[in-house]
């Protein structure tokens, strides 16, 4: 049965690289060399004519990779495209810094970072001048307001836009998306064709494209905040706007590459079993942990732990919030493995073989799971700078993943408790957040991270569980590769 859902793991795996890999053919895809060393990639399709330039910059937390749809889509349709990691994301060495509150701060930076990109890609043989900026998110604002710089765009598109410099007049030629499922970027969006014509509608387009006074709002059907960056609409408009501004007529393909990579995490994840089932079989599990017990272990830390740590400022770590997020997750797994400890149930759980079955689910989850998304989703692979601090996320992941697979059995607990245990931990999180918004803000950026480690990672950690009958194995490898998610996602940044 194992060698069956291996070959079919490893056949989706093989379809959904093809059919991801197709979206690149006819096209050049190379580094481009930018002033000040930004990492960034230009598109071009292969014997194309010379045509506008689409610098595409990403938001709070992602990467190039995330914005590839958009890149794929207008370099296919024959522009000449640049997509670039921010300072501070993706493999970009160079940390954010700045004041991330002031206009004259870290906005300001970024803007400079766009047109140093944009500078660099007009200086291509195959770019005619002309300049268009594509933001997501943060960097919603970044290109609104840069396109009112030098380089000045002739036309903006603004994907789940938040911005003050939004005015009836300014900038030209804007296109707004936004997910059906964000509403409050979805009102957004609307409000920004209302300044030219109160009663605008979603899809209507006003003004005249062509004469730089165009303005539209879109609004990608069942889709949210990411969501929004993978829909057919959202690439298909973008395209048509452009076409729209310069006078073109584009025929290349609207890469469809959601459920392709869906399909294709899917597949890894599935590939995961029959590993598992490969390793050797341990005996059953202990007794269940009592159900008092288990509870105390769930909920105490998730009530005492934000409490604790209000009060603490940590300045340890270069990255945004990371300092407080290790050593949240380290007290808190130190509790759980207390309260467990005294019941007895830590006995027995570290045997010689825990250690190297654990370093091949970190091996797993980090080499192929993480070269998957690395390629296709987001930014995986650091850059020397972040190795320190995913050694700090380290030291408290680990104990807390640890805890937290001791606690609901590996795999081997019931539903229930594992719903009570994770639900816990991000309550904690959140709580978090409300004592201390301002300076815990960015901790919502990763909850989304969390949540998709659990559904990805846990189910990986349940089939070694139950295989292996060793819980810790699978908790500290997965609190490795927790470690590393998280060092890779956030921003690092340099106070000053």
């Amino acid at each position: 049965m194992r060698w069956i859902v291996a070959l079919m793991a490893l056949g989706a795996m093989a379809l959904s690289i093809w059919a991801l890999e197709r979206d690149r053919s006819g096209l050049v895809i190379a580094p481009l060399a930018v002033e000040g060393g930004t990492p960034a990639t230009l598109y071009l399709r292969a014997g194309g004519s010379v045509a506008p330039v689409v610098v595409i910059a990403h938001g709070f937390a992602g990467s190039r990779q995330l914005m590839e749809p958009f890149a794929l889509t207008l370099a296919q349709a024959g522009y000449v495209v640049a997509s670039f990691d921010f300072e501070g994301h993706g493999r970009n060495p160079r940390p954010m810094s700045g004041n991330v509150d002031a206009l004259d701060g870290t906005t300001r930076m970024l803007m400079a970072e766009t047109a140093r990109v944009a500078r660099a890609a007009l200086a291509h043989p195959r770019a005619d001048g002309r300049v268009v900026y594509l933001g997501h998110s943060m960097a919603s604002d970044i290109v609104v307001r840069q396109a009112l710089e030098e380089p000045a765009g002739d036309a903006v598109v603004a994907v789940s836009m938040f911005s003050g410099a939004v005015t009836a007049e300014a900038p030209r030629n804007l296109l707004v998306i936004a997910g059906e499922w964000e509403a409050r970027l979805a009102e957004e969006a609307l409000r920004a064709a209302r300044q030219v014509d109160p009663g605008a509608e979603a899809f209507e387009t006003l003004g005249d494209p062509a004469a730089g006074t165009g303005r539209r709002a879109v609004i990608a059907p069942k889709v949210e905040h990411v969501g929004v960056l993978y829909a057919p609409v959202s690439l298909t408009e973008a395209r048509d706007w452009l076409d729209a501004v310069f006078a073109r007529q584009s025929d290349g393909p609207v890469p469809v590459r959601g459920g392709w990579i869906v399909l294709l995490l899917v597949a890894t994840v599935a590939l995961g079993w029959p590993l598992a089932r490969a390793l050797p079989a341990g005996a059953a599990p202990g007794p269940e942990i009592p159900r008092g017990r288990f509870l105390l272990a769930a909920l105490l830390p998730a009530v005492v732990v934000p409490l604790a740590l209000w009060p603490l400022e940590v300045r340890v770590l270069p990255v945004l919030v990371a300092d407080y997020v290790a050593l949240h997750m380290g007290v808190y797994g130190l509790i759980l493995l207390a309260i467990l400890g005294q019941g007895g149930h830590l006995r027995g759980a570290f045997p010689a073989r825990v250690w190297w079955i654990a370093g091949a689910v970190a091996l797993f989850g980090i080499a192929v799971l993480g070269g998957v998304i690395d390629r296709y989703v987001a930014s995986f692979l650091p850059h020397p700078g972040r190795l320190a601090v995913i050694a700090g996320l380290a030291l408290g992941a680990v104990p807390f993943s640890l805890g937290e697979a001791l606690l609901t059995g590996g795999g081997t607990g019931r539903l229930w408790r594992v719903l009570v245990a994770r639900g816990a931990f991000l309550a904690s999180l959140m709580a978090a957040v409300a004592l201390d918004f301002a300076g815990l803000m960015f901790l919502l950026i990763i909850l989304p991270v969390i949540v998709l480690f659990f559904a990805l990672f846990g189910t990986m950690s349940g089939w070694v569980g139950r295989r292996t009958g060793l819980p810790a194995a699978g908790g500290i490898g997965l609190g490795l590769v927790l470690a590393w998610a998280l060092g890779v996602t956030f921003p690092m940044f340099a106070a000053g």
